[in-house]
């Protein structure tokens, strides 16, 4: 009898240590590129589960982790492929624009959530020295009109916010739509929110008998290069940040020209349903 209590005992203590080290190890799953890093990085440091080093900002990486007092585990997986291991992690952070079209809600299925910060509002960027072609006056008009904006507001409850503080009416008085008539636009942009608002721009352009041509991507590198090469006149699928830093690596000059929308980042769980297993003792 007294080793079969013995015996319980043990298993007690050690099913109590296993519960109080639950958080120990726990991996989260964060983008591999640089300036989506470290944006993870700081929502994760907001949230008080690690701090960055001194000025690390917003080309940190896990490099730049200076207290991990949960000892968390971190996984640098291609931010289009994050909702795909989000089952095989304990949490990721997820870009709302990966997170839509895999059927997860940014503003239902979120732990931790992004306010709407203007640093990393998804910009329209074209080859420098074409900021001011009426082509490209036409495009911002429609970007920041009011039909853009309320799309936006109707179609992704919150999810992905307008960032324009002004919307128009989608045309430009400085522009000579006569001209463009009859002309044609390319814009390179991924697929979900950006090629969805710009099927909105694009039937504003066509009332003016402007043409545009949507072309998607899936991946972060080649919509700048045909941009930088001169093959497509605009893209729209990144912020502002990232933009930045792709010049810099790549001596690409590519200018960024209209801030649209903003698609906040969230942490989400995967064997994980809460954010309360992190602090857990």
């Amino acid at each position: 009898m007294k080793k079969t209590i013995s015996l319980l005992s043990a298993l007690l203590l050690l099913a109590g240590l296993t519960a109080c080290g639950s958080s120990t190890g726990l991996e989260v799953a964060v983008p591999n590129d640089t300036t989506n890093e470290a944006r993870a990085l700081l929502l994760l440091e907001n949230q008080g589960y690690i701090k960055l080093a001194e000025g690390a900002g917003i080309t940190a990486t896990i490099k730049d982790i200076e207290e991990n007092p949960y000892n968390l585990k971190f996984q640098e997986v291609e931010a289009a492929q994050i909702p795909n291991v989000l089952q095989d992690v304990d949490y990721a952070v997820i870009n709302s624009n990966y997170a839509i079209p895999a059927g997860i809600s940014p503003v239902n299925d979120s732990l931790a959530i992004e306010g709407s910060s203007s640093a990393y509002s998804n910009i329209l960027a074209v080859k420098e020295g074409n900021e001011e072609t009426p082509k490209i006056k036409a495009l911002i008009a429609a970007l920041e009109s009011r039909a853009v904006a309320d799309f936006i507001e109707e179609t992704y409850d919150g999810a992905v916010i307008s960032v324009v503080s002004n919307p128009g009416d989608g045309y430009d008085a400085d522009v000579n739509y006569d001209e463009l008539s009859g002309q044609v636009i390319t814009v390179a942009a991924s697929p979900t929110p950006h090629a969805e608002i710009l099927a909105v721009a694009k039937d504003i352009l066509a009332q003016k008998n402007i043409t545009l041509d949507i072309i998607e991507f899936t991946d972060y590198v080649q919509p700048n290069n045909v941009v930088d090469s001169g093959e497509v006149d605009a893209n729209y699928f990144q912020h502002g940040p990232y933009l930045e830093d792709f010049n810099n690596e790549n001596g690409t000059k590519i200018a960024n020209v209209a801030a649209i929308h903003v698609e906040p980042m969230g942490i989400y769980g995967g064997k994980q349903t809460s954010l309360d297993a992190i602090t857990a003792e």
